[in-house]
């Protein structure tokens, strides 16, 4: 095991429960156990644990309780907190979470999966430090050469980018991949002159490296939610939405810190939008037609055709045809209807980055137009729009 020397807080009202945890994290952490939530409390002011196991039924305050008042507490709410629990029902997990828990564990406590899971927290624990720890050095960087900071922004990036990805360990490439279509379909704007009011404003140079973040939000998201091996319930997915929001309020900060504004704009137009739809029917603002960002538009797109053509636990991986198919039928729905046809135009690329370079050229039954959209969405055929909804509903 790597952290040894991370400090755990147990607290749990049953004796014979903590002492069954003490005795199987000793080895490993230092684990500073407490009988009730008061105990804690009075532990935190002695020690800044990196863990905090708390039991959700105890007398005089409950986890939950705690938890409000730990998150609360300006000292106290980055401590990453685990539920202790025997409740297996989903209406208490989902309590739990919405708290601000990183995971629940179910008691019993078996020994290696208890160890396992902490210790997956734990590194994310130590891969945030170290991006604050990069954040901090930007800050005395930016008094010296210009060049230096771009530089160090870029390592700052594929940190942010690998510690998205090792949380959500389902989607493995995804941000390189987005890059990459993004790239195609911008590189094939300016080749056309298309949207070139909103693209001439841009600084270039950022875009691309910016869109990155575009789900860096999903760091705020519990494991429970980000990595479950089935259909999310309505309250598991509306927690899953509030990772735009987590996301814009994490690059706003950031933007505090390095004052660029070129960059960072461009970086919340991805990560705050890429889930808005062009008929108005995406979140978190359902903004629809052109009042969408261009960024936003794109990176909606990009989004959800690598989501099809990526296996996940609760679906299989679509073939590069019916991902291709399946973003036509949303052309006036959920897309930009332009940036469909630009789509099209490009989609053989698009296939090749998705690694099917055999596959034969794509076809659709009738050419596709390039006209400007116009501010609002267009109506769709009934008949392009079938089958459409139980695709879109794999992409997140």
């Amino acid at each position: 095991m790597t952290f040894k020397r991370s400090k755990i807080i147990v607290v749990d009202d049953n004796a014979t429960n903590l002492t069954a945890c003490k005795s199987i994290l000793k080895p490993y952490y230092g684990v500073y156990p407490a009988q009730s939530a008061l105990k804690m409390f009075e532990l935190l002011e002695m020690i800044q644990p990196d863990l905090i196991l708390l039991d959700v039924d105890m007398p005089q305050m409950n986890g939950y309780e705690a938890a409000e008042l730990l998150k609360g507490s300006e000292d106290y709410r980055n401590i990453p907190i685990i539920f202790l629990t025997a409740r297996r029902d989903e209406e208490s997990e989902v309590r739990g979470l919405s708290l601000g828990a990183v995971d629940y564990i179910f008691k019993p406590f078996v020994s290696q999966p208890l160890l396992k899971r902490i210790e997956t927290h734990l590194s994310l624990i130590e891969c945030q430090n170290k991006l604050r720890e990069q954040n901090q050095l930007i800050q005395k960087m930016l008094l010296l050469k210009t060049g230096q900071v771009s530089l160090l922004q870029n390592a700052v990036l594929e940190i942010v980018a690998d510690l998205v990805e090792f949380r959500d360990n389902i989607t493995g490439g995804h941000i390189n991949r987005t890059q990459r279509l993004l790239r195609c379909m911008i590189d094939k704007l300016i080749e056309q002159g298309i949207y070139s009011d909103d693209i001439d404003s841009w600084s270039l140079e950022y875009v691309l490296p910016s869109a990155q973040l575009h789900d860096v939000g999903k760091i705020g998201i519990s494991d429970t939610i980000l990595n479950k091996p089935g259909k999310l319930t309505p309250e598991e997915f509306d927690i899953m939405k509030t990772h735009v929001q987590i996301g814009m309020d994490a690059i706003s900060h950031m933007e505090q810190i390095t004052d660029d504004e070129n960059f960072f704009s461009h970086a919340k137009a991805f990560a705050g939008m890429h889930h808005e739809k062009w008929d108005g029917s995406g979140y978190p603002y359902g903004l629809s037609g052109l009042s969408i960002p261009l960024e936003g538009r794109l990176m909606a797109l990009v989004d959800v055709y690598d989501a099809l053509i990526s296996p996940r636990p609760y679906k299989p991986a679509l073939s590069i045809q019916q991902a291709y198919e399946t973003i036509v039928k949303g052309r006036g729905t959920h897309f930009d209807p332009l940036l469909v046809d630009i789509f099209h135009s490009v989609s053989n690329q698009f296939g090749e980055i998705a690694g099917d370079t055999n596959k034969a050229p794509l076809v659709t039954s009738q050419p596709v137009m390039q006209t400007r959209p116009q501010a609002g969405p267009q109506a769709v055929p009934q008949a392009r729009q079938q089958g459409l909804g139980q695709r879109m509903a794999v992409c997140i």
